[in-house]
């Protein structure tokens, strides 16, 4: 296996159908994997953190993992998660207020998808058509999801 495994990922919502898809795109040595699916009640930040856990779960099921991992998102709310962990567990997931967070189902698993990888997150500009082109793709895939399933819906 490589030393340095890419994964892409996206995620995207229709908010007034609370529908959300998200698509995760890894390359491991010369193969090209992708990993999707559909979401009901739900948001454009749990899409996000979604395709990586889901991105995530699948490379620790592998037999030797990675010397290190790096996942391209556009998601701030995703690339920053990993600093601010800390800082949530101590709070329990809890706001100052003493309510959860936001999301704290799929941060808790987040925080267990990247413990015991190397995994280093990298901010990409979103929707750039002249951007990364895996970055792109995964755009263009969950954004076709979400509108051939609305499609479907209204059928």
């Amino acid at each position: 296996m490589k030393q340095e495994l890419k994964v892409y990922t996206d995620g995207s919502c229709h908010t007034q159908l609370l529908l959300g898809a998200w698509v995760a795109i890894l390359l491991i040595n010369e193969d090209k994997i992708i990993l999707s699916g559909l979401e009901n009640n739900t948001s454009h930040n749990r899409m996000e953190l979604l395709a990586v856990i889901k991105a995530l779960a699948h490379l620790k099921r592998l037999k030797h993992l990675p010397a290190r991992v790096v996942v391209y998102s556009d998601s701030q709310y995703v690339v920053r998660l990993p600093e601010r962990m800390k800082k949530l567990e101590d709070q329990k997931f809890r706001t100052r207020a003493g309510n959860e967070i936001q999301n704290a189902d799929l941060v808790m698993n987040f925080r267990e998808s990247i413990a015991g990888l190397p995994v280093e997150f990298i901010k990409v500009k979103a929707h750039q058509k002249n951007g990364d082109l895996l970055n792109r793709e995964a755009d263009v895939m969950v954004r076709k999801m979400l509108r051939k399933e609305i499609e479907r819906r209204h059928e």
